[in-house]
């Protein structure tokens, strides 16, 4: 006697890698200059929220803030808003 057997798939989604949602201070370094384009761009916060991912937020203010300390980069008013530009290559 022949069974006949179903096969039930479950569809599993595999969740994100930790270190593709991680964050380095390079990637906001990177995002706002371009050293050989724009060397003294300035990026205001929500451009760097907006690019980054709102998710990582309190990660970037952490950072901002460890980057503003090692003299890094500068904070700048631009347009009446918070902005930055690095200053150390």
């Amino acid at each position: 006697m022949i069974r006949e057997t179903k096969i039930l798939f479950i569809p599993y989604k595999h969740p994100k890698p930790a270190y593709i949602s991680m964050i380095k201070k390079v990637d906001i370094l990177n995002f706002i200059t371009d050293s050989r384009k724009a060397p003294n761009d300035v990026k205001t916060h929500n451009q760097l929220v907006t690019h980054l991912g709102a998710d990582n937020e309190p990660t970037i203010v952490t950072m901002l803030g460890e980057l503003k300390a090692q003299r890094v980069v500068r904070e700048v008013d631009k347009n009446g808003e918070k902005a930055y530009q690095v200053i150390a290559r």
